[in-house]
């Protein structure tokens, strides 16, 4: 299933943000050029981060920004941006964020098998490492295509 959501145009490697706001902004950039949202699902995503602050710093240096589906969902989907230079988010564990993973859903369930393969890819180090040290995209979609998830 990653495979096929995943894929080289939701994906931007070794981007130049200055702060969260911006990191969370490409990754729905993504999200809507892909057509999985609407333009207004982007700004909801940093709202949602405004306002429950960074629970969205899943892992050391990952975040997974997202929003409700009435903000704007069109299917589910993901979008994977690794930065040039790690952000602050403001998750004293977890920052800095150097991988921002943004994903929209159109329910409480329809997304539950992607999240749950992204999980076994970013429960990896070896596959971790290898999407932080990427510089063309195509890395990512190998990396993706040839995992093994169970």
């Amino acid at each position: 299933m990653l495979e096929n959501i995943l894929t080289e145009k939701a994906i931007r490697l070794k981007a130049q943000a200055t702060d969260w706001q911006e990191a969370v902004r490409m990754g729905g950039e993504l999200l809507v050029n892909a057509g999985f949202a609407k333009p207004s699902y982007i700004e909801a995503m940093v709202e949602t981060v405004k306002q429950l602050g960074p629970y969205s710093v899943i892992a050391p240096g990952i975040a997974m920004p997202h929003a409700r589906p009435e903000a704007g969902v069109i299917k589910p989907g993901l979008s994977l941006v690794t930065l040039a230079n790690p952000l602050e988010f403001g998750n004293k564990e977890n920052d800095p964020v150097d991988i921002v993973v943004s994903f929209c859903a159109t329910d409480n369930t329809s997304h539950i098998q992607m999240l749950a393969e992204l999980a076994q890819l970013l429960g990896s180090d070896d596959a971790v490492n290898t999407i932080r040290n990427a510089r063309e995209v195509s890395e990512v979609t190998q990396l993706i295509k040839v995992f093994q998830f169970s």
